[in-house]
């Protein structure tokens, strides 16, 4: 039977997603990516229970890297850091186009300088240079709007902090010599391994969170 999801491989794993059998390689790229596995999928525990070496040394790389970004942040500032980042990753920009760090770092640092400008009293919006990134400044700008509107509870100074280690990230892999997308390539792989630990076990709603993830 031919993989379902490739239609170029031999199917040799059942998929209780798709509920057809598939070949090892979508299984293993594009699980919880392309595939909605349920947490009871057997080759889901033995991923997360087991990672191949290769995929833990880059894990551990990728976390050894974004250390001094947010190392010094609280944890209701990491909550938001990656709230921030979860956003980013939905981000479609508009035609052909493809945001780049830079785009990132432009957008959350003026954001973050709109937010310390009013701090100050002065009612004044940073506006960041290239278009995609004011497309990107204009997308987190509504969504904390729409956070508070639900009841969220956001301070400015946190939104700030956690706003200015996004631009420090995403500046500091831009200067770098490296391809555009580095920092970005790092936090999508973040934030991928992320979504595939499972809630602890104590993880239920006890009087409602005070951050909405959109």
């Amino acid at each position: 039977m031919t993989c379902p999801s490739c239609r170029l491989r031999k199917g040799r794993r059942d998929c209780p997603a798709l509920g057809q059998r598939i070949c090892t390689i979508c299984c293993g790229t594009k699980r919880l990516v392309e595939i909605q596995c349920p947490v009871t999928c057997s080759h889901l525990v033995a991923a997360r229970e087991h990672p191949p070496a290769i995929v833990k040394r880059q894990q551990e790389q990728d976390l050894a890297a974004l250390l001094p970004t947010i190392g010094h942040l609280t944890e209701r500032q990491h909550q938001l850091f990656f709230l921030f980042h979860s956003l980013i990753a939905r981000h479609k920009p508009e035609g052909f186009g493809q945001l780049i760090d830079d785009d990132v770092a432009q957008a959350a640092g003026a954001v973050a300088a709109t937010i310390e400008t009013a701090a100050r009293g002065v009612v004044y919006e940073h506006t960041p240079a290239s278009v995609p990134a004011q497309r990107l400044a204009r997308e987190i700008t509504t969504m904390l709007a729409q956070a508070r509107n639900q009841g969220s509870k956001l301070y400015d100074g946190e939104i700030a902090i956690a706003l200015r280690a996004v631009e420090r990230g995403a500046k500091e892999a831009h200067d770098r010599p490296a391809e555009e997308g580095a920092y970005l390539s790092l936090m999508s792989r973040l934030l991928r391994v992320g979504a595939t630990q499972p809630p602890p076990d104590d993880q239920t709603d006890k009087g409602g969170s005070s951050l909405i993830v959109p």
